[in-house]
């Protein structure tokens, strides 16, 4: 699987906002209304990650909320692992983002069972989604099982 060419972490920490992703053990289909990944480095040069799920659109009140750490695995910064608890670790591929602006990034892993469409903000334009879904399918991606968790502008 191809991942992007180059990641600037500092440009990538902040809170990301999830649209779509595909469901599993450890985040349902009915995590909450809202979902927000927000990152940031700790004092070991590490990525902090706290994935949060709101049970209300305006994300006030928090319905589950888990913490990670993530660090890169190759010198592009779009591989990278992260572990919620030791000792799993799982892989953190960035494989389709918008390297102007970081406006959007696509999310996955080396064996296409996870991924997770974010954006900066809490609402993306259809077209875009539509071409990033359109992407995703050509890239040999299920996209049948995507949910669809965010709003549309």
């Amino acid at each position: 699987m191809q991942t992007v060419d180059n990641v600037d972490l500092e440009r990538y920490l902040g809170v990301w906002y999830q649209q779509s992703f595909f469901p599993f053990r450890f985040q349902k289909a009915d995590c909450g209304e809202l979902v927000t990944a927000e990152y940031s480095l700790n004092s070991k040069g590490k990525i902090n990650v706290v994935n949060t799920c709101y049970a209300d659109k305006e994300g006030i009140q928090i319905k589950a909320q888990r913490k990670a750490t993530a660090w890169p695995v190759d010198d592009s910064n779009s591989k990278l692992k992260v572990q919620f608890f030791w000792p799993i670790k799982a892989d953190y591929w960035i494989v389709k983002l918008d390297q102007a602006n970081y406006s959007y990034s696509v999310v996955g892993e080396s064996k296409r069972e996870y991924l997770w469409i974010l954006t900066r903000e809490k609402a993306i334009d259809r077209a875009l989604y539509d071409e990033i879904v359109t992407w995703l399918d050509a890239n040999g991606w299920d996209t049948g099982k995507l949910v669809f968790t965010g709003s549309f502008k």
